[in-house]
């Protein structure tokens, strides 16, 4: 089996002496703390032992300038080579290499092992599809020490591919986890809700402690979800546009079928996270904030009115965007518009099965409860704004009886 495994590994990888295999079951790897490292780089995979190696030598090969780190990859639980694989970099002397195995299926599982087994203060997350750049390190590190205010650097994921269909220009980059911002650095925080993607996201380990780990309930967006809970706690991110990884996007992704799957479920994945992963401009307040739902906001199937209204725009404004691009055959911006439309369906769709596990009354009653809520709220309104006119005039009359 080895054999097979090494025929996957480049060839100055293959051959050396036994060093060390480190199979953590939950407690952190022991060394003197004259030798603990700086920055503990977690790559977690599943079943990709042919594409696991570009990402181990980008991230051994790393010119750190005296910045002291280790790399642990979590197998979870994989049935290919994938052990086989991270053995034989160990052998060749790869020490600050570990292998820790965890058996719960599920990405959020493999990322809290990580942290568990993490000896660093600083944790950078990357995946086993991307190729870090050979500096990525020591600008994670010299970006901590030099911004005390944040708690998570996030930067670039550029794409590798030999080339994508017409279509698939950056409007349609978020499937494939690829980010460009710009190159101006920013915060983010609840002010300016950016997601920094898991691909390239680095956070303080004591940051953990704070807001807790990635969340086990979520099969996908567990980087945006825990960036969710940074800014609620008023904390705060940096992006950086030259901490740069390179994701090698597969074939398969660069098909519609695949974006479509894509935005479904992203759809699903917001109502399970709440109506602020959406973040467009109407669910953020003047200030740039995350919006919170008022205490007489009306609530369905348990996400606040203002969401629907904004779901009801977006499809709306995406039906006429798909007719109108469509009959200038601008194929990027009806594709664009058509997920839109199937993002913001799924979401309501999602919502509600939610919801309706916990209804102790039936839908009609949930729609009679919403639109009464409706009401109420514009009967106060209306109120307020007759009492506010009745005051104003008063005011008048007061101001015209002084000038008298």
């Amino acid at each position: 089996m080895l054999d097979s495994a090494e025929s996957i590994v480049p060839e100055r990888y293959r051959l050396g002496n036994w060093r060390r295999v480190i199979e953590n079951q939950g407690t952190t790897l022991q060394a003197d703390a004259k030798d603990l490292p700086d920055i503990s780089v977690v790559i977690c995979t599943y079943n990709r032992c042919q594409m696991l190696p570009g990402a181990l030598e980008s991230v051994l090969a790393q010119q750190t300038g005296g910045v002291r780190y280790e790399v642990i990859v979590v197998d979870n639980n994989s049935t290919d080579q994938t052990r086989q694989v991270i053995e034989s970099y160990i052998w060749r002397g790869a020490t600050n290499l570990h292998y820790v195995f965890e058996g719960r299926q599920g990405k959020p599982y493999a990322l809290n092992k990580a942290i568990d087994c993490a000896r660093a203060p600083i944790l950078a997350f990357t995946d086993d599809d991307i190729r870090v750049a050979p500096d990525w390190v020591a600008k994670i590190k010299r970006a901590f020490d030099e911004h005390a205010e944040v708690d998570l650097v996030g930067g670039k994921v550029l794409p590798i591919w030999d080339g994508p269909p017409a279509w698939l220009t950056r409007e349609h980059w978020s499937p494939l986890a690829l980010v460009d911002y710009g190159d101006a650095p920013f915060y983010t925080s609840a002010h300016r809700p950016t997601c920094l993607v898991g691909a390239n996201l680095s956070m303080r380990r004591e940051t953990f402690d704070l807001i807790g780990r990635f969340s086990t309930s979520l099969l996908r967006c567990q980087d945006h979800e825990l960036q969710l809970r940074l800014w609620r706690a008023g904390r705060q991110g940096l992006y950086l546009p030259d901490v740069i990884v390179m994701a090698k996007v597969q074939p398969e992704r660069l098909t519609k079928a695949y974006h479509r799957w894509w935005h479904s479920n992203h759809g699903k994945y917001s109502a399970i996270m709440g109506y602020s992963e959406m973040l467009s401009d109407d669910l953020v307040d003047d200030e740039g904030r995350i919006k919170e739902p008022a205490p007489d906001e009306a609530m369905l199937y348990g996400q606040p009115g203002f969401v629907y209204r904004e779901c009801i725009r977006i499809v709306a404004g995406s039906i006429l965007g798909w007719v109108t691009a469509s009959i200038r055959g601008c194929e990027e911006l009806s594709f664009r518009d058509e997920n839109r439309i199937r993002h913001s369906i799924n979401f309501i769709n999602k919502s509600r099965q939610l919801y309706a596990a916990r209804l102790d009354h039936s839908h009609p009653a949930e729609l009679g409860r919403f639109f009464k809520a409706i009401l109420r709220k514009k009967l106060k309104l209306n109120m307020q704004a007759r009492r506010n006119r009745r005051h104003g005039e008063h005011l008048a009359i007061h101001d015209q009886s002084e000038g008298n």
